[in-house]
């Protein structure tokens, strides 16, 4: 919907063996009757293994963060702010990250953009200021290029982002990310996995021609075309972003994709 706000656990292998034995009979002046065998189970099938990292972090990066202690989960919000005031700024830190459950949030934020909704309630950053603003009536109704400018501070904080500063603290607190993740419903998944597909299903984003036709069947206004319409939410938010937007994002994205996989980008 068109006004929709924005942005390790590995099974271990079980193996039951089970031992029969024999029991002896004797009787005085008798024969002992055939020794009695325990009738065996079968043995218990092993679980599937795992599936293996897609993506990886970088082997060094990851194994120096490995070292390095880090808080509960419940007690990361404050060191992460701190890990990430002097990479983004303290002021953007204050403007648009929110204080409580942040990785908890990004982590929920992130799995959301490859669904068709993100939960508003859980996003990790302030609302964008100012309203939608469609063109025309409610019978024939455009995107209006006014909603790109709501976007341009937020765009403008992460242009600046750099990325070989932030991937350090991203590795450092992966272990909560990870957490996070698997408490989301992933046990056996990778957050960087999932980091990874969604950083590719946005830089697949569609670039439809202007103007972009609305509908409005409710109270929220719609993308005419139901190929836009059934994009992912991720992708939907690019194009509401406006094409200039969304290019300088993407390339900030093909940025953090190189830095966390040595995966090559798929083309």
């Amino acid at each position: 919907m068109m006004i929709n706000k924005p942005m390790i656990g590995v099974a271990a292998a079980v193996l039951v063996i089970a031992v029969g034995t024999w029991y002896y009979l004797h009787s005085r002046g008798a024969m002992p009757p055939p020794a009695a065998v325990a009738t065996l189970p079968p043995p218990a099938a092993e679980p599937p293994a795992p599936p293996a990292e897609e993506h990886p972090l970088p082997g060094a990066q990851a194994d120096a963060a490995s070292k390095t202690p880090l808080p509960a989960l419940a007690d990361s919000d404050a060191p992460l702010s701190d890990a990430i005031s002097p990479v983004v700024g303290a002021a953007a830190v204050k403007d648009y990250l929110l204080p409580e459950n942040i990785i908890r949030h990004l982590v929920v934020t992130i799995d959301n953009l490859l669904r068709q909704k993100v939960a508003v309630e859980k996003r990790p950053v302030a609302p964008t200021p100012g309203s939608f603003v469609a063109e025309g009536d409610e019978q024939h109704a455009v995107l209006s290029p006014q909603n790109y400018a709501r976007y341009q501070p937020l765009v403008t904080v992460i242009s600046k982002l750099d990325v070989r500063q932030f991937v350090p603290v991203y590795v450092h607190f992966y272990p909560l990310f990870q957490q996070a993740y698997q408490d989301l419903g992933y046990p056996n998944g990778y957050f960087n996995d999932r980091l990874v597909r969604v950083i590719d299903s946005l830089l697949a984003t569609p670039q439809p021609k202007e103007p972009i036709e609305l509908v409005r069947p409710n109270v929220m206004y719609q993308f005419a075309d139901p190929a836009l319409e059934s994009l992912p939410a991720g992708q939907k938010l690019l194009v509401r972003m406006g094409p200039e937007n969304a290019a300088a994002i993407m390339a900030k994205l093909r940025e953090l994709r190189s830095a966390i996989t040595a995966t090559p980008l798929k083309r």
